[in-house]
């Protein structure tokens, strides 16, 4: 039997056994990888691999090309475990995006321009299916800071704002003042903690810049903050974390 992609932007069905249901509620998350692999033959060939236990929705090769490998009904296996506003069962409110790319590891090219156009068509074509908020299209690392950097901070998802999709706004320039860090510890280490957390990263308000804290600042400047990631909170990203929470759409 011939499956139909969800997607009309997929040029074919490369089934994955990696999937099940989901766990109540509708996605509501659309989160963004990169593959970490030397090739997209390669990650293709591990997102359908059962003894691997990790699958997508979608893969997006380098040359544009869209294969579908789970229906976006199902619960696919890629976000791992991790958290946003609460939520830890991120696969069961989310459709996750594959990009072929060789991550870290791999020197963290540019995305290439045909792919990056790829994805925002594609995220496009789920947006209008799904109830995703742009607040809630995600980085792997917004979700599981302390484990994953993908896709990473030379992803550009300032074109993807430019495209309407996404929560975004225009960085804060660097310059120097007060900074926090590793070690740091007080009441304006709470009030930052605070903020992430109001946001949606799972970051307990302890008071402590401690290793969790890291991450998380550090994962923030990946998607929101890039032009340097240092995992110090600076005056430029605590202005940016400012300024996107003041953005916010207000729902009732």
């Amino acid at each position: 039997m011939t499956l139909i992609p969800d997607s009309p932007l997929a040029r074919r069905v490369a089934p994955s056994p990696n999937h099940g249901e989901r766990r109540g509620g509708r996605p509501d998350m659309l989160i963004l990888h990169y593959t970490g692999m030397e090739s997209g033959a390669a990650a293709l060939a591990r997102l359908r691999d059962p003894l691997s236990e990790v699958s997508a929705h979608y893969l997006v090769f380098e040359d544009g090309g869209i294969v579908q490998l789970v229906p976006e009904a199902r619960r696919a296996w890629h976000a791992g475990a991790g958290a946003w506003k609460g939520e830890t069962d991120i696969n069961s409110r989310s459709l996750g995006i594959e990009i072929v790319h060789p991550g870290h590891a791999g020197g963290l090219p540019p995305y290439p321009a045909v792919q990056v156009e790829a994805v925002i068509a594609l995220a496009h074509d789920i947006l209008g299916r799904w109830p995703i908020p742009p607040e809630r299209v995600l980085a792997h690392s917004d979700i599981a800071p302390e484990r994953k950097e993908d896709p990473g901070e030379t992803f550009p998802w300032d074109r993807l704002a430019a495209a309407g999709i996404g929560h975004h706004v225009p960085p804060a320039t660097l310059r120097d003042g007060r900074f926090f860090a590793r070690g740091d510890a007080g009441q304006p280490v709470e009030a930052l903690q605070a903020m992430f957390a109001l946001y949606g990263y799972d970051l307990p308000v302890t008071g402590m810049f401690d290793a969790r804290t890291h991450a998380v600042v550090t994962a923030f400047q990946r998607h929101f903050r890039q032009a340097r990631v240092d995992g110090v909170a600076d005056a430029s990203t605590i202005t940016t974390l400012r300024d996107l929470i003041a953005a916010l759409p207000t729902r009732g």
